[in-house]
């Protein structure tokens, strides 16, 4: 029986073209020639570009616009070892680090972006008045300076509120931040200025220089109570400047009660502020309540001066307007409240009272018609 010969399946009829003549499919060994020859081809081409490089210098041209479709550049074409100073590549031109991308501080902006900074946002620092690093502002104080009112970082809730107490403590001179007491050394420890004792208040010495314990402090509440700045300004008529002066009138500041956001309260040892106000400032008690009553007379009289001035320039009004009825009248001149028609002052003769349409009395005067209305109680 003789070999027979491989075949295809018949192709379906395309209906797309009904007149054309249907292709003939490729056989087995047809398409096994074509690939050959394709390999074949590849192989010589290859052969061919290695020929001409090893006969053509290495360029140094980077464009690949002369490249056919498919063909990789050659290593000598993409190598940064011979590299032209002109030519602007993100890449590296270190001879050490050649062929690896070059860090960012070795870039170098265009002209137009010399100016521009690029920052680290996960270094930034809040400042409330715009974000600027530690790096940029060494000498900002700002930047440098932590918050005493914030808990660090490292501390637990128990350890920061222990540090509080302690540092409360501290400014009060209390507790165990207070100074010693000793017998053996009385003559040097500082007493109170009214009993004696050695309990003094230690916060009340250190900013007002006044020894003085707390007893005393409730028993004479003449000499050691505090006076605001409001109270030290009007009571004793001192100015800000005085006030404003540590070394002539030391204060305690205390948070403002009214409001937290505000100012805080300036406090005044009362017998200090006397004593300045009576033997430096106006000499005496009685020059100073001289001189209180001359500045409330002042007062008093600028206010008598400003109401006089304002019931004149009413009065002034009021003459105005009664002038200009009058010329409305027809009779010209006279003053206001005359009889136009015999020059004299005028007189009301009031009528029985009648009663109107909402219920009220309404008198009317018989010479002028002047009308009155008129409720009962």
């Amino acid at each position: 029986m003789a070999t027979e010969r491989p075949s295809t399946p018949s192709p379906l009829v395309s209906t797309s073209h009904p007149g054309a003549i249907p292709k003939s499919p490729l056989t087995p060994e047809q398409v096994r020639k074509i690939e050959v020859n394709r390999l074949k081809a590849k192989a010589l081409r290859d052969q061919r570009e290695a020929e001409a490089r090893k006969q053509t210098p290495p360029s140094l041209t980077r464009s690949s616009s002369n490249l056919a479709a498919g063909q990789k550049r050659a290593h000598s074409a993409i190598s940064t070892s011979n590299v032209p100073a002109t030519l602007r590549d993100g890449r590296s031109t270190d001879s050490a680090n050649s062929g690896s991308l070059r860090p960012l501080d070795d870039i170098q902006p265009a002209r137009n972006f010399t100016k521009f900074v690029e920052y680290d946002f996960s270094r930034m620092t809040d400042t409330k008045g715009g974000f600027l690093t530690v790096e940029d502002d060494p000498h900002n104080k700002a930047l440098h300076a932590s918050n005493a009112d914030e808990k660090p970082a490292h501390m637990t809730l128990k350890e920061w509120e222990r540090h509080q107490l302690l540092r409360s403590l501290q400014d009060q001179k209390a507790g165990p931040f207070e100074p010693g007491l000793s017998v053996l050394k009385k003559g040097e420890s500082k007493v109170c200025r009214e009993c004696g004792s050695l309990e003094i208040d230690w916060k009340w010495e250190d900013i007002f220089g006044c020894a003085v314990c707390n007893a005393c402090k409730e028993k004479v509440p003449e000499k050691y109570t505090l006076l605001t700045k409001t109270e030290a300004r009007e009571d004793y008529l001192l100015t800000d400047p005085e006030l404003k002066d540590d070394e002539l009138l030391p204060h305690l500041e205390r948070p403002n009660p009214h409001k937290a956001t505000w100012n805080n309260m300036m406090l005044y040892l009362r017998y200090q502020v006397e004593e300045y106000a009576f033997t430096q400032k106006w000499g005496s008690a009685e020059a100073l309540d001289a001189e209180f009553a001359k500045r409330e007379a002042a007062k008093k009289q600028r206010k008598e001066d400003k109401f006089k001035s304002k019931l004149h320039d009413l009065k002034k009004k009021t003459r105005v307007e009664a002038y200009r009825r009058s010329r409305q009248a027809g009779a010209g001149g006279g003053t206001f409240g005359d009889d136009i028609r015999s020059g004299g002052k005028h007189t009301h003769v009031w009528g029985r009272t009648v009663e109107d349409s909402e219920g009220g009395g309404v008198k009317t005067c018989v010479e002028c018609g002047m009308e009155v209305e008129e409720l009962e109680f």
